[in-house]
């Protein structure tokens, strides 16, 4: 059940600033320290100040806008049969959340590393398409990939010293990562009472995800208490949330919070809804294995098994239908 707005509890909201330029190094390990409790209560948390130009981010916005409103044969020129979603188009409603009996209401399109064809991860990274009707795709898509992926390394680095690591732990470990930006149209919602919602109650995949776009109503948390609480975010926020990935390799310390998009009641729901979130990957040769760290009388291993993380996204791909 929804949480009333008067007593829905807030998912915080902090300046990266005050860990990237702080005005004192007690104000740094505060905000590491705020940071983490923020994602160990919520696995979720906004970030504001983060140097991301809003001209970067409009302009990415409409190049996406301006690709799914092509016609449906010209975008399905862009889907990779057998590709499991890694790079193009994916078509509406063929992702569907792990154990929901209906697809989600939404398309979308990937962009992933641009990484040289001779390097060793060619293969679990194929080159990434572009379509020709639309072409500043490149130059935006590309250049808010790269924008998140140095943010979500900042926000890395303030989790590595959180949880007693050195700050620069996970730069050697996702610089050649895996991570995908996925522009998503959600379209209007003319029929009524359709079972399906945006985006089915799900955990993402990936070590961090970074949402840009978080203003539309519509994204909600379960919280710990088992209530649904909206995160609506501001405009100059982008969401930062847990992944699968990083839950396992912290043995839980950092949850991955289910959450899911909620089609909107009344004339809302007859409105498309854009959102872009950048899902952080590690490497795929990289291990997933519990920091001992992370290991306590309290909270054991949960994880016996390593995986590496090539081997925990195809696993999962196959959960969503994409493979």
């Amino acid at each position: 059940m929804s949480s009333t707005a008067a007593s829905t509890p807030r998912i915080p909201t902090l300046d990266i600033r005050r860990f990237t330029a702080p005005a004192s190094a007690a104000d740094r390990e505060a905000f590491v320290a705020e940071l983490g409790a923020a994602y160990r209560e919520w696995g979720f948390a906004g970030i504001r100040n983060h140097g991301i130009p809003q001209s970067l981010i409009d302009g990415a916005y409409e190049a996406f806008k301006r690709f799914f409103a092509l016609p449906d044969a010209t975008k399905r020129q862009y889907h990779v049969p057998g590709g499991g979603g890694a790079r193009g188009y994916t078509p509406f409603m063929v992702e569907t959340a792990k154990d929901s009996r209906y697809p989600d209401l939404k398309e979308f399109w990937h962009v992933g590393r641009e990484i040289a064809r001779d390097s060793k991860y060619a293969a679990d990274m194929p080159p990434n398409l572009w379509p020709s009707e639309v072409p500043e795709m490149h130059e935006y898509g590309y250049g808010l990939y790269s924008a998140l992926d140095a943010l979500g390394s900042q926000v890395l680095a303030a989790l590595a010293l959180h949880i007693g690591l050195p700050e620069d732990w996970f730069a050697d470990k996702t610089d050649q990562g895996n991570s995908i930006l996925r522009p998503i149209h959600y379209p209007p919602i003319t029929a009524p009472d359709v079972p399906n919602v945006r985006a089915g109650a799900h955990e993402d995949i990936n070590l961090i995800t970074l949402l840009v776009g978080a203003s539309a109503a519509g994204l909600e948390v379960l919280s710990r208490k088992g209530e649904w609480v909206p995160f609506t975010a501001d405009a100059d926020t982008i969401v930062v949330n847990i992944g699968d990935m990083l839950q396992r390799y912290t043995n839980h310390v950092y949850p991955s919070t289910t959450h899911r998009v909620v089609n909107p009641p009344g004339d809302a729901a007859r409105q498309p809804r854009y959102s872009t979130p950048f899902f952080l990957h590690p490497n795929p040769d990289f291990v997933i294995d519990v920091l001992p760290s992370c290991v306590t009388a309290d909270n054991p291993s949960r994880y016996p098994e390593p995986i590496t993380a090539q081997g925990y996204l195809e696993e999962r791909l196959r959960e969503i239908k994409l493979k």
